[in-house]
């Protein structure tokens, strides 16, 4: 029974979209073969102690290995009824910021095409900020407070799920006046980069024209 409720925790669970917040898309038919395979399995077992009735049985779990079991089946069911829903800035704040890796600067897509990703990647790669003031920013992704400082608009990356998640971010010239949106806020902004010279060193800041609050991505991680 336990192999057969985690094949269908497996496969539900690939089948519902409850994986697109948990793992990378790239990852998803071999969680789905690994529940199609353990629901194979547990009708084999079925099958065989069905075929075994009448003859000598296995000695049956008692004890600790009955108690697993249960704990294990409780567990499955407690998943299937009640999936996680993980906060991405809970998440963010406990994570040091992305280390990003080596990839082709995003010069050659126009500006207003660059997601937030490619911006920070950009911005790394070539700190100057003078070098993209002005140019439009269409972006989208989530609020992640900042100790001491106003949120930043983030994503996560990762490379497999969650376990390996780390953030990357773009400070935000919030309109003056108006409360600040709240964490975990999904949110498209149109607008220019501009030079935040109250920084040392200067750094570069998204300044909103359009802020439109909008539903979490179905597939809400960044390679």
């Amino acid at each position: 029974m336990g192999l057969g409720l985690w094949g269908l925790v497996l496969l539900h669970s690939a089948l519902s979209g409850r994986l697109d917040l948990l793992v990378r898309a790239a990852f998803h038919p071999l969680i789905a073969g690994s529940g199609a395979a353990l629901l194979a399995l547990a009708a084999l077992d079925g099958v065989r102690s069905l075929r075994q009735r009448g003859t000598p049985q296995l000695k049956a779990p008692v004890g600790r290995e009955r108690a697993a079991l249960l704990l294990g089946a409780a567990i499955a069911v407690a998943m299937l009824l009640a999936p996680p829903v993980p906060s991405f800035a809970d998440l963010a704040s406990n994570r040091p910021s992305g280390q990003l890796e080596d990839q082709e600067l995003s010069f050659v897509l126009p500006p207003a095409q660059r997601s937030l990703t490619d911006w920070v990647r950009l911005q790394r790669s070539q700190p100057d900020p003078a070098l993209y003031a002005g140019d439009p920013v269409r972006i989208s992704g989530f609020v992640l407070p900042l100790q001491g400082q106003p949120p930043e608009l983030a994503r996560l990356l990762v490379r497999c799920c969650l376990a390996d998640a780390t953030p990357v971010g773009l400070p935000v010239r919030w309109p003056a006046g108006q409360p600040l949106p709240k964490a975990d806020t999904w949110l498209a902004i149109e607008g220019v980069m501009a030079v935040d010279s109250g920084s040392q060193p200067p750094r570069s800041m998204v300044v909103p024209q359009r802020i439109t609050p909008i539903p979490r991505p179905q597939r809400p991680f960044e390679p």
